[in-house]
């Protein structure tokens, strides 16, 4: 699909928080895009510390809920981690779990299966905890929307405790101790934590109670720090925003991770052929989770768990070895679902005229409609919904775009669903197959209340147009801190035109390599899936690119990673942006 670069103007602040702050005046108009006004924020972004988390007990019930894990441990009863099978889910089971076990606290851990169980809390799981006698359940990253399984578990003598950073609904009423930032009476600031980080914060109350009792006055004290690189994987993973508490919490876990205590994240990172020394961000979120993620989604997460919780590296690199095969079959079952629906597409939809998507098939495996979803949205830039179809039932995931609230839709469409769950971004959903036509009618005609024909254009942001002779190490050295990238804080994306082709050829059937220059300067660039749209540019060209620093036998050099390009005449993707008299941040935005 056409993509349309949206060229931010220089910001009228640029010029007093370059000033202020020391920043070049391109460093400081990145920030701004941001939200980072105030040469205040500019130390904590740039050099975000510890000492700047927020105190977790502004959480509403985080007491309640350190009392009630205070009183399990006083009565020697066990804690139960209960937990979600994604890469969230997981490491914050993993955090807990493996805290718990450090103080010589009796720790179990659950992770429901996604074929037999599915989501959340289950009956049956309460019941199995519950045969260990009286004891306390801990939710995480699931749990909010089971009222009905939190009575059944006091029923049983059960305690229950829910960490959980899902939506809620205005009505929510609690039936135990419930720590969700989203919940409307929660007084927290920052709203965008993932489940293992509330799994982090509820360890740091933890820990600051039993620091109170004396409880390490004849015992180690945990260092909590050994766990950020669990709340890294998660976080990133789960594409949390990287701003404000989260990027804390990453890029402080990044620099953990380098000695990380946990041998199976050490495993599998070299089974992807990283280095621990310099992972990053995207590292995790495209080659480490979803090698996690993987047995969950096509069936047992128990694989991933003990990956994350065993202390014998030989076990760890059986388990990565698992887990890699595992995650090529899931590919394999992404890509046969993909061309299923690729196929059929064009007699089941009219894209030039519908803003939603809603395809349907079966037996299709339930583990991966939600990667499937992410695609066709990121190809077709529809809100989707993907259901597998099986036993008079449609189960499956959603994606959506900026502009549609998916949460919210979904609640509009209550009536027609059995269940259903998530956030604006990102559902889970089931149903009556024959209630499927009507869910897509409706929810085509949600999608045409909230969208216009622009928002279904991709658009790409663009910090600023350069020349490519300021593209320099030094430049790139100094953008260096602005890592870690990822949701909400995008890497450095430019603009550059016009540009000659000095070289063009294919490499690996899809992608771009080519040389530019302009003025001088000339360039290595590589373009990765773009051979198939642009297999052989005449020059002059505009592109818009990430510059790397490309390393290669103790050199260094810079090499720009192109995202688009069009001719230069006449450009047509180019829009540029008015100034804006003032930028509420990108947190706001997020809200």
């Amino acid at each position: 699909m056409k993509k349309i670069w949206k060229l931010k103007a220089p910001s009228p602040h640029a010029a007093t928080l370059s000033e202020s702050s020391g920043l070049s005046r391109l460093e400081a108009q990145i920030l701004i895009h941001r939200g980072i006004l105030d040469p205040r924020d500019v130390a904590s972004f740039l050099l975000p510390r510890l000492t700047n988390l927020l105190d977790p007990y502004l959480m509403k019930d985080m007491s309640s809920a350190i009392d009630l894990i205070l009183s399990a441990v006083d009565r020697h009863e066990p804690i139960t981690i209960y937990g979600d099978y994604d890469a969230d889910g997981l490491t914050a089971t993993a955090l807990l779990f493996n805290f718990l076990s450090s103080l010589g606290v009796p720790a179990h851990a659950y992770i429901p299966n996604r074929l037999t169980e599915g989501y959340g809390l289950h009956v049956k799981a309460v019941e199995r905890i519950a045969r260990r006698g009286p004891g306390l359940i801990v939710t995480v990253d699931c749990g909010v929307s089971n009222n009905q399984e939190i009575a059944f578990a006091a029923g049983l003598g059960l305690k229950v405790v829910v960490t959980d950073h899902h939506q809620v609904d205005e009505s929510f009423t609690p039936l135990c101790a419930v720590v969700n930032p989203h919940r409307a009476d929660c007084s927290f600031p920052f709203k965008h934590l993932t489940g293992v980080g509330l799994a982090f914060f509820l360890a740091v109350a933890l820990r600051a109670a039993l620091r109170g009792r004396g409880w390490f006055d004849t015992r180690p004290e945990p260092d909590l720090k050994d766990y950020l690189d669990l709340v890294a994987l998660g976080t990133v993973a789960d594409m949390a925003p990287l701003l404000d508490q989260n990027r804390l919490l990453v890029k402080t876990g990044l620099d953990k991770i380098r000695t990380t205590r946990w041998p199976g994240i050490a495993a599998i990172a070299e089974l992807a052929g990283l280095s621990l020394a310099t992972l990053t961000a995207q590292d995790l979120a495209f080659r480490i989770a979803p090698r996690f993620n993987a047995s969950g989604r096509l069936g047992d997460a128990e694989i991933a768990l003990t990956a994350l919780t065993t202390r014998v590296p030989g076990h760890a690199k059986g388990l990565a070895l698992q887990l890699d095969r595992i995650n090529g079959e899931r590919q394999r079952l992404e890509r046969q679902v993909l061309d299923e629906i690729e196929a059929t597409l064009p007699s089941t939809a009219d894209l030039s005229s519908q803003r939603a998507l809603v395809v349907t098939g079966a037996g299709w495996h339930r583990g991966i409609l939600g990667i499937v979803a992410s695609k066709l949205l990121e190809k077709y830039r529809r809100p989707v919904l993907v259901l597998g179809v099986e036993n008079g039932t449609a189960v499956g995931s959603g994606r959506s775009i900026p502009g549609f609230n998916l949460y919210k839709a979904l609640r509009r469409l209550e009536p027609l669903l059995d269940r259903f769950g998530g956030h604006k971004h990102a559902a889970g959903l089931a149903l009556k197959v024959s209630h499927v036509e009507r869910l897509r009618q409706e929810f085509e005609n949600l999608a045409r209340e909230e969208l216009s024909e622009e928002d279904l254009v991709h658009s790409v942001d663009v910090d600023a147009e350069v020349s490519l002779k300021d593209m320099t190490l030094e430049t790139l050295r100094r953008l260096n801190p602005f890592s870690p990238f990822g949701s909400g804080n995008p890497e450095p994306l430019f603009y550059s035109g016009p540009c000659d082709v000095v070289d063009s050829r294919v490499v690996g059937e899809r992608h771009l390599k080519m040389k530019v220059r302009q003025n001088g300067a000339v360039f290595e660039t590589i373009g990765f899936g773009l051979a198939e749209p642009y297999p052989a540019p005449r020059g002059p060209i505009n592109f818009i690119f990430t510059p790397e620093i490309d390393r290669w036998q103790g050199q260094e050099k810079v090499k720009l990673r192109m995202i688009d390009l069009e001719p230069s005449d006449p450009p047509s993707k180019l829009q540029r942006q008015l100034a804006q008299p003032d930028n509420r941040g990108v947190l706001n935005s997020l809200s």
